[in-house]
């Protein structure tokens, strides 16, 4: 199948598919005798894992090493516990730090909810863009 069809199949953009063939995360398909990439059910296979990872998160390095073990099939999956436990880990903490910025937004907003003009607005007064009821001038 061409790339158009692929990029349809899997629900990625034609861009997407080259930049995972530059990356080496696919392999560069085979071309036809007009030029075009052929690609296989493998790689519809292959793309369907990268965009899973991806929706969950995952990195391009976090796939690599995820694909580079599919190569020992009868290997020990102990390294996929540790990259998968490395990646929780990460999205506990990226929870903790969305947590703490929509703490902070909401006591923002709070400020801002008892003033209804921009001189009482706490995000503008806490970050000193406005000074004696004037805007801040942005020197160059």
């Amino acid at each position: 199948m061409r790339i158009g069809d692929l990029a349809k199949i899997v629900d990625v953009p034609v861009a997407t598919i080259r930049y995972y063939e530059q990356k080496g995360l696919i392999e560069k398909p085979d071309r036809s005798d007009s030029n075009y990439r052929r690609y296989g059910s493998e790689t519809v296979a292959r793309l369907g894992f990268i965009r899973r990872c991806r929706s969950l998160g995952m990195s391009l390095t976090e796939i690599r090493r995820l694909l580079k073990l599919t190569e020992a099939p009868d290997a020990n999956c102990g390294e996929v516990d540790v990259l998968l436990d490395e990646h929780i880990s990460n999205v506990r903490g990226q929870r903790r730090n969305l947590a703490r910025r929509e703490r902070e937004l909401r006591t923002l907003r709070a400020d801002c909810h008892t003033s209804m003009q921009v001189r009482g607005c706490g995000i503008l007064r806490d970050s000193a863009l406005i000074t004696q009821g004037r805007g801040a001038q942005i020197r160059k």
